[in-house]
């Protein structure tokens, strides 16, 4: 007798361990035993349930369905889904036992919470569905960015830089766009213009780099009659009031003089400012986009940019990244212009993939004008209809071979291989440009260096 309840106290400890909820009826639904997991799923009180038939639990709404029912009606084992009033959601599956004579004589029901399966999976429906949504809106943006022949990409790094600018565009604030030389901080701002409320008036580009320093303050803001020798009898107006109502593109702006600086900081806080020899203020509405490829924080330190309008035009910053950090843009750019300078020049070149996979692996350090620069030039240059390897530069085919100068299975002493690099770049410089001065410079080093490490050599 002491064994027997010994036994079920064991058992009872055993179904109470269980993660799953266990409820045993017998072969009239009747309750039995109910262990502490199915308590917690359901949300009912054990010694609400033990006596209980089944049928009554359903009338009465303390489940919403009863596997035990379907499996004394179907004699097999019966699945389904489950929702509790604790808002829990199980998977409950409902066992017979048969005695010898094939009566059932329990019903034994696993129940396993899944609500935390439901959750994971709105969670993961969720972001597939944003997911999706993202890979069209970007499909769209690549499809309405190849549509302008100005500006290709493909690269995630130019793709979120352009759907930050496109995001700008509307608001009506100063723009300040930075890279290395050749980047398309022009085709940016043009994009910012394109897509801003000002796309019916004028955008003017202003390279502030190229007008001479006597002459800049006359080109942005105009002058007087008479003010200065050799100017118009008649005066002349400045390009800011060429652009009023719509956007001037400043390029190059860190080579503004200081003594601009000032003004156009005027310009950015009141919108005004005089022409040359005049006292009459002049009032414009115009948004000022920026570019420069210099380190402007680096010219406020050194007193060369003034700090007031360094912060006044990096309102909101763009830096764009150099083409060797945005490898995917090379060969949807190289197809472009491939296909542009066809229709321009009547061609029908196409490229070749060794000469793709050496141009996709150079360093472009003068970004996307360099790398269109060099396919017009190949394209002229090519007899064939397919530019192959040889067809490529000899700086560009040199700078390849020294890429795979050292073997990358190979394993040799480090000064070794070092010299044997610097060697080959040597020999590959000179023979390229045939003297001492071009070879140093492309090599970025000074010709007496250039001679002595040759001799080295020798």
């Amino acid at each position: 007798m002491f064994f027997e309840k010994d036994l079920h106290l064991r058992i009872n400890d055993i179904l109470d361990s269980s993660y799953d909820g266990i409820y045993i009826t017998d072969g009239e639904a009747n309750t039995i035993m109910v262990n502490k997991a199915y308590e917690r799923i359901a949300g009912i009180k054990i010694d609400e349930l033990i006596g209980r038939n089944m049928r009554d639990l359903v009338k009465e709404g303390y489940i919403s369905q009863s596997a035990t029912l379907l499996v004394l009606k179907d004699r097999k084992v019966n699945t389904i889904e489950q929702n509790f009033k604790t808002g829990k959601k199980a998977l409950v599956t409902a066992t017979p036992v048969f005695n010898n004579n094939g009566d059932i004589t329990m019903v034994v029901t696993n129940v396993r919470d899944i609500t935390e399966l439901y959750e994971l999976k709105e969670k993961l429906d969720e972001k597939e569905n944003l997911t999706k949504k993202y890979s069209v809106e970007l499909e769209a943006m690549k499809i309405e960015l190849l549509k302008n022949n100005d500006l290709i990409a493909m690269d995630k790094k130019m793709l979120d830089i352009i759907q930050m600018a496109i995001r700008v565009a509307p608001i009506d604030t100063t723009v300040l766009i930075t890279g290395e030389t050749g980047v398309g901080k022009e085709e940016i701002a043009k994009l910012i213009y394109k897509n801003s409320n000002r796309e019916a008036k004028q955008f003017i580009k202003v390279n502030c780099g190229s007008i001479p320093k006597t002459l800049i303050e006359a080109e942005l803001f105009g002058y007087e009659r008479g003010a200065f020798t050799g100017a118009n009898k008649e005066g002349k107006i400045g390009l800011f009031e060429v652009a009023d109502g719509g956007t001037i593109f400043l390029d190059e702006i860190g080579e503004l003089p200081l003594d601009m600086q000032v003004k156009l900081l005027r310009v950015l806080q009141d919108g005004q400012f005089t022409r040359v020899g005049g006292i009459e203020e002049i009032t414009v509405d115009v948004r000022i986009l920026a570019a420069t490829n210099r380190n402007l924080e680096e010219m406020v330190r050194e007193k060369l940019f003034r700090e007031d309008l360094y912060y006044r035009l990096n309102i909101v910053p763009i830096t764009i990244p150099p083409l060797r950090d945005r490898r995917d843009d090379i060969i949807p750019l190289i197809h472009s212009f491939l296909n542009k300078l066809n229709k321009k020049y009547g061609f029908k070149k196409t490229i070749s993939s060794e000469a793709l996979k050496i141009l996709y692996s150079y360093e472009w350090k003068g970004n996307v004008r360099e790398l269109r620069n060099i396919i017009e030039r190949i394209m002229v240059m090519s007899e064939k209809d397919i530019i192959s390897k040889s067809d490529l530069p000899k700086s560009i085919l040199a700078w390849d071979k020294a890429q795979n100068v050292i073997n990358e299975n190979e394993i040799v002493p480090l000064k070794q291989a070092l010299n044997k690099v610097e060697k080959h770049l040597l020999e590959i410089a000179f023979n390229t440009y045939g003297n001492v001065r071009d070879a140093a410079k492309v090599l970025e080093i000074d010709p007496a260096t250039f001679v002595r490490k040759r001799q080295k050599y020798k």
